[in-house]
């Protein structure tokens, strides 16, 4: 398993390379708000593990592994930021908490979530109860056609 700093580096690189079209060390460690010789040396690191081509002042490119790993790592990132969206976490946490998430979530976890953010994106009908917890989220209150079906609301009830 790659750690966490290699897939955010991944990740950027991927982002650049669809951005800019070629990438050099000043833009990853602009990027990633980090200093020039970090990048160097993690681009070392990330030769010899055989995810980036990198030759010294030369561009940066993700071999078919780690350009593979990039696109997973933007696809969880994805997911998480849909699915915060989708309870309202406000968009700029929504970034901000994916980041941290991401790269802790088994593959299991990450395809059911998958399914969901799916799921809910596909509906025919935008479903109520979405709508019913925006309301919720604003008010604190119950919206009047949940009212009748309101339980006293307990964590517990959830935890199985």
């Amino acid at each position: 398993m790659l750690s966490r700093t290699t897939e955010d580096y991944l990740e950027a690189i991927l982002g650049l390379i669809e951005e800019k079209g070629e990438v050099r060390i000043k833009d990853v460690a602009e990027t990633l708000n980090v200093r020039p010789p970090s990048v160097t040396e993690m681009m070392q690191r990330m030769t010899e593990e055989t995810l980036v081509n990198h030759e010294r002042y030369g561009t940066i490119s993700l071999t078919a592994k780690g350009e593979k790993i990039a696109k997973q790592v933007r696809e969880r990132h994805e997911i998480l930021v849909k699915l915060l969206r989708t309870i309202q976490v406000p968009e700029e946490v929504a970034e901000k908490d994916a980041c941290v998430i991401e790269h802790e979530l088994n593959p299991k976890t990450v395809e059911q979530l998958r399914k969901f953010v799916g799921f809910v994106e596909n509906a025919p009908v935008y479903p109520k109860w979405i709508r019913h917890f925006k309301e919720y989220c604003e008010t604190g209150e119950y919206p009047p056609e949940c009212r009748a079906k309101q339980r006293k609301a307990s964590p517990r009830r959830f935890l199985g």
